[in-house]
């Protein structure tokens, strides 16, 4: 399993936990997100940079299912 299938499993993972709120779920795909871009140092190459912003844009559109108004707000902001 590749690295982005990982990230896709764990992001449907979370969107799927109806146990918890929306805002929950939202916050922990934020935390996911937040998480791999402090892994990025000062000796990440482009390569690691760019599949870092792949990454967040699959974390982006699953909190757009969750709630489209909030992706609005935190992409325009």
């Amino acid at each position: 399993m590749t690295e982005i299938e990982r990230l896709k499993e764990r992001v449907n993972g979370i969107v799927l936990m109806e146990d918890r709120s929306v805002r929950e779920r939202v916050d922990a795909l934020l935390q996911m997100d937040a998480e791999m871009y402090m892994e990025l140092g000062i000796n990440s190459t482009l390569k690691d940079k760019s599949e870092t912003k792949g990454k967040s844009l699959i974390i982006y559109k699953a909190i757009k299912r969750l709630d489209p108004r909030e992706n609005f707000v935190i992409l325009n902001k």
